[in-house]
């Protein structure tokens, strides 16, 4: 997924804005600003809190680090009363994801035990989008590995729009979306068979490229694993959420979307 509502790979920000690029969770964390009425130096402020919000989830979640509070959970080494209180809340949504969608999320299906990772890195990414709206910034875009959070608007009140790309061709776009909160998406195309489909334990997607819209990042990320998995079957779970939408891109390359999906040429 691009974002494509500020300057393409190479160019320079817009008159005022600023970018930063920070390697966290595996992936690189893409941030664009305007500071507008902010002025640059809290919006600076905020972007140092808001990459502190990524490391501190990284350490909380990795399942890579052995000795993570949630790698020791899952090992039954502590309880969830000994972990950190965002654990609490992680597997809160993803408990609410769950029965959104009839189980085509859940992450206590999978092999070692419960695992949040569908869900952690869309929370902490709205996480990090918070810092820069207390801030009070005009603008901004996080983009995280597909998972995206924005905050106001594109200078003169636009929305921003992201582009998602096309599951088979690289260099291009399956479409461009107006977005104004968060979307996520979800797919096999860059990490190969990743998926299980909690049905059958087993890798399963049933879907090209499926992307979902909403007001809250932790939830779209989550809503996006299960249109992944569960494809058609799912769509019409998610849609019944207020305030979210899906773009589904299926095997054969059909498409389909939703009632609030909001196309732009």
């Amino acid at each position: 997924m691009i974002g494509t509502g500020g300057p393409g790979p190479g160019d320079p920000p817009p008159p005022g804005a600023f970018t930063h690029d920070e390697a966290v969770m595996g992936t690189v964390c893409s941030f664009l600003v305007h500071p507008g009425s902010a002025g640059p130096d809290a919006a600076r402020g905020a972007l140092g809190e808001a990459c502190a919000v990524l490391h501190r989830a990284d350490a909380v979640f990795s399942t890579w680090v052995a000795d993570s509070p949630v790698s020791r959970y899952r090992r039954g080494e502590l309880t969830l009363d000994e972990c950190p209180p965002e654990v609490g809340e992680v597997l809160q949504l993803a408990d609410a994801a769950r029965r959104a969608t009839s189980g085509w999320f859940d992450p206590w299906s999978l092999p070692g035990g419960v695992d949040p990772t569908g869900i952690v890195k869309g929370w902490a990414v709205e996480r990090a989008a918070g810092e820069l709206a207390a801030a009070g910034v005009d603008g901004a875009l996080v983009n995280c590995g597909g998972d995206i959070a924005t905050v106001g608007s594109l200078p003169g009140g636009e929305p921003w729009r992201v582009g998602i790309r096309h599951p088979w061709l690289a260099d291009a776009l399956a479409c461009i979306l107006a977005v104004t909160g968060a979307v996520a998406t979800s797919g096999t195309y860059e990490r190969g068979a990743h998926l299980v489909d909690p049905r059958t334990g087993r890798p399963g997607c049933r879907a090209a490229s499926a992307t979902v819209t909403g007001p809250s990042l932790a939830m779209a990320d989550a809503f996006a694993t299960a249109l992944a998995v569960g494809g058609d079957d799912a769509f019409g779970l998610i849609e019944a959420v207020d305030g979210y939408a899906c773009y589904l891109v299926r095997p054969d390359g059909s498409e389909r979307f939703g009632a609030g999906i909001d196309v732009r040429s």
